[in-house]
């Protein structure tokens, strides 16, 4: 199977109104090239790690149907795999890796079937070592490029002549070349003006307001993969969101690497002059006169129906960064119905040397006074955070440390891995000190702690009521003591989440999916509720 262009029939023009073979043809008469339909690749996208690179993977997706491709049912039956990386802990690599034996069975069944690689395991800086760790790919595409997947496979038209070169754009951060997201908002514009993003849900879409990252977390490989933070012009953020409310989008969710860094890269305007101040913490930064993320909330939540409620009944955003959660944001959170009383605010760790180590630049003192602010104007408000266990340097009472924070804070869901070092970061210079065994260890003990305070927090819950959006009909498990069952089991078992993301089992009818229904909740888990519709 080819998905380049096939040899093209010349067929004459003739007359309707007789027989054409009675009819001599003049030696100038015009011709028609009359094509037949030219094969194109069956695809599938397989996207790991974080909510922008399922994003990307919709964007990406766009432009292959735009182009006249097909999904795939499944990566056997697909004529063109892209895999869309993540790069931030080890075991997300080697899941990749593990695939290439797969991917060789494919090949060779189907010999045009090509493979391409994206997402953060591709950088400016790892080009030379891409193809031995990944012998089955065919075509490497850094995260800025992604945009350019259809054109460097020739599919840009259904006659495009092939692949073209896009002049690169590379930047630094400190002596290594990175990419540069200088292009991407212009990108995202043309894709959502031209209809070319293929959202996985009629329900919850992602948009994504600022590509890259600035912060310094010696851990991390996303500022070399994705280069500095380039923020979407305010106004292309708003037609967005203004046509996924008429689209009837229930939930959005605001998407960065660094999120709430918004609008500090944009130009200052006259409208935004009430926007002063700096950072409070990480590197100086002047914001005057410049749009943040408080005013793009505010501005998503004024837009309104006829009966005066939010367009979009549910905005989210994700993933803080505690250098940039202002008063500002803190009050939008606090003030704007349809924003969500729900954070994830990564921490990383609870102990003060570590964090330093981390290039995190804030104190546990600091991310603490943090917490009770935002506690302060959102009661009630579900945080969720990151911790990584084992980081170079740390000490059985530095991880103590980070044990206490969690019984102070009592987060609703901790997101936690051991230290695994990344190539190229800062911290690969640093003494990976803690054994595996120990990294382990610590790890479980992390896990277990939060367990009971999950059990705790969702505990809280039995005997009230609340809003659900359901999100799908999700199979009865074989096991999962931590997903409590609904109490109507014949019923079909639906799932969705609440205002405070927690995840909510229910029995109801399959139409209920996509549409928000108040639940009272009967039984928890340390990771789930389960209720029943609330009469």
């Amino acid at each position: 199977m080819s998905y380049m262009s096939r040899t093209l029939p010349m067929l004459e023009m003739v007359d309707a109104t007789g027989p054409a073979l009675a009819r001599p043809q003049p030696a100038d008469r015009l011709v028609e090239f009359a094509t037949d339909d030219v094969v194109l690749p069956r695809f599938h996208v397989w996207t790991l790690g974080c909510q922008m690179n399922h994003s990307d993977s919709e964007e990406m997706a766009g432009s292959l149907l735009a182009a006249g491709c097909a999904k795939a049912p499944a990566m056997e039956s697909a004529d063109l795999i892209v895999i869309n990386s993540c790069a931030i802990r080890e075991a997300a690599e080697q899941k990749v890796i593990g695939r290439q034996g797969v991917l060789a069975r494919l090949k060779s069944g189907n010999p045009a079937l090509r493979v391409v690689l994206t997402g953060c395991s591709v950088r400016a800086d790892n080009a030379t070592t891409l193809k031995r760790r990944y012998p089955q790919v065919d075509l490497f595409l850094r995260p800025d490029q992604e945009p350019e997947l259809t054109a460097r496979l020739g599919l840009a038209g259904a006659t495009a002549p092939g692949p073209f070169a896009v002049p690169d754009v590379i930047g630094r951060v400190g002596m290594s070349p990175v990419a540069s997201a200088d292009r991407l908002p212009g990108t995202r514009a043309s894709a959502v003006s031209g209809s070319a993003i293929a959202r996985g849900d009629k329900t919850s879409a992602w948009l994504p307001i600022i590509y890259g990252c600035d912060k310094t977390c010696t851990y991390c490989i996303v500022p070399f993969s994705r280069g500095p933070e380039r923020s979407r012009p305010f106004d292309d953020v708003l037609a967005e969101a203004r046509a996924l409310a008429e689209a009837g989008y229930q939930e959005v969710t605001l998407l960065g690497q660094n999120v709430n860094s918004y609008g500090h890269d944009l130009a200052p305007e006259a409208r935004f002059g009430d926007i002063r101040g700096e950072r409070q913490l990480g590197r100086s930064l002047p914001l005057d006169g410049r749009p943040d993320i408080a005013a793009l909330l505010r501005a998503i939540d004024g837009m309104r129906t006829y009966d005066g409620v939010p367009a979009i009944p549910r905005l989210r955003f994700v993933t803080s960064h505690p250098w940039d959660l202002t008063d500002r944001l803190i009050a939008a959170i606090a003030e704007c119905p349809s924003v969500c009383e729900h954070l994830h605010l990564p921490v990383q760790s609870g102990d003060d040397g570590v964090l330093r180590r981390m290039g995190r630049q804030y104190t546990v003192a600091a991310y603490l006074e943090l917490v009770e602010r935002l506690r302060a104007a959102v009661p009630g408000i579900s945080l969720t955070t990151d911790v990584i266990c084992g980081f170079s340097g740390e000490t059985e009472a530095a991880f103590e440390r980070t044990l206490d924070l969690l019984r102070r804070v009592r987060y609703d869901q901790v997101f936690a891995a051991a230290f695994s070092v990344r190539p190229g970061t800062p911290a690969a210079r640093l003494p990976d000190d803690v054994p595996a065994g120990e990294k382990k260890g610590r790890l479980n003990a992390l896990l277990d702690l939060q367990e009971t305070i999950g059990q705790e927090r969702n505990d809280a819950w039995v005997g009230r009521s609340t809003e659900v959006l359901v999100e799908e009909v999700r199979p009865t498990p074989s096991h999962g003591h931590d997903e409590p069952d609904p109490v109507d089991s014949a019923a079909p078992r639906l799932s969705g989440r609440n205002r405070e993301h927690k995840l909510v089992h229910l029995s109801g009818h399959a139409d209920l999916v996509g549409r928000r229904v108040m639940v009272r909740v009967e039984r928890a888990g340390p990771y789930a509720l389960s209720g029943s519709l609330d009469a």
